[in-house]
């Protein structure tokens, strides 16, 4: 009977959930001027991308109505209002893709500033300079990149 109760006296006791260790924070692998190399880069790619937005968002806006602000650019025939519906969906996902990679850019500009840039935000691991130089706020190296789209995609 005894080892009955210790059988039931073990099932009621909660399991401890294991608590993930601790990430080592890595520090960057580039030198001060490498990673103003990396900071110049993205503030042109931010200003360029900003330009885009700002003008993606005044041409969807201009579709909608005429340059004097009247409805005479409407048009008529069910068939153009279908292709400008279309056409500022499309201006729509546009924006949306580039205000995320500003997102981005943000995010690299505070890795640079905290020591961080060029280590992966999930594995910890260096993150090759050949990725960095095409895609200069990837914030992930790749394994852990594909890990992550095959999980949203599936």
């Amino acid at each position: 009977m005894k080892k009955d109760a210790k059988k039931d006296a073990k099932k009621d006791v909660a399991k401890p959930e294991k608590k993930e260790a601790p990430k080592v924070q890595v520090k960057s692998p580039f030198t001060k001027p490498e990673l103003e190399v990396f900071r110049r880069w993205l503030l042109a790619r931010r200003e360029a991308v900003s330009g885009n937005v700002t003008k993606m968002e005044d041409e969807a806006l201009r579709g909608t109505r005429g340059a004097t602000g009247d409805l005479s650019s409407m048009p008529i025939h069910m068939a153009d209002i279908g292709s400008d519906t279309f056409e500022q969906d499309f201006t729509l996902g546009l924006i949306e893709n580039e205000e995320l990679e500003l997102g981005d850019i943000e995010d690299a500009l505070e890795r640079i500033a905290d020591g961080s840039f060029g280590v992966c935000e999930e594995c910890s691991k260096l993150i090759p300079r050949e990725r960095l130089k095409a895609l200069p706020h990837a914030a992930l190296c790749v394994p852990c990149k594909k890990k992550e789209e095959d999980e949203a995609a599936g």
